[in-house]
């Protein structure tokens, strides 16, 4: 059974930053991607980012620039959220694909970005 975690959510005001982390029950390097998604109220759930085995990264293009996806453990993938925008705020999820791609999802964490 695969857990994933997030956590780091929280009230930023506009322009500051965050870092969310998203905890694996299991080598990442057992799944062929991870990603970022979010879900704003009343939206439809919206890829932000991705890594894979590889470690090749890609972003939506209202993030790049500002968001930075990464790994500094086997089982841990990071979102660095910079230049943060209150268009940004929404639930932030992350999703593990495994090598049938079946996909994982985590519970989610808040982001809130007002002033």
């Amino acid at each position: 059974q695969v857990q994933l975690v997030e956590s780091g959510g929280g009230l930023v005001q506009p322009g500051g930053s965050l870092r969310l982390s998203c905890a694996a029950s299991r080598s990442l390097f057992s799944f062929n991607a991870i990603h970022w998604y979010r879900q704003a109220p009343g939206k439809q759930r919206e890829l932000v980012a991705s890594i894979t085995r590889g470690d090749s990264t890609n972003y939506a293009d209202s993030v790049k620039g500002r968001f930075t996806i990464s790994r500094d453990n086997a089982k841990t993938v990071y979102l660095q959220m910079n230049s943060l925008k209150p268009e940004d705020t929404a639930v932030y999820y992350c999703k593990a694909d495994d090598s049938t791609w079946t996909s994982y999802w985590g519970q989610g964490t808040q982001v809130t970005v007002s002033s």
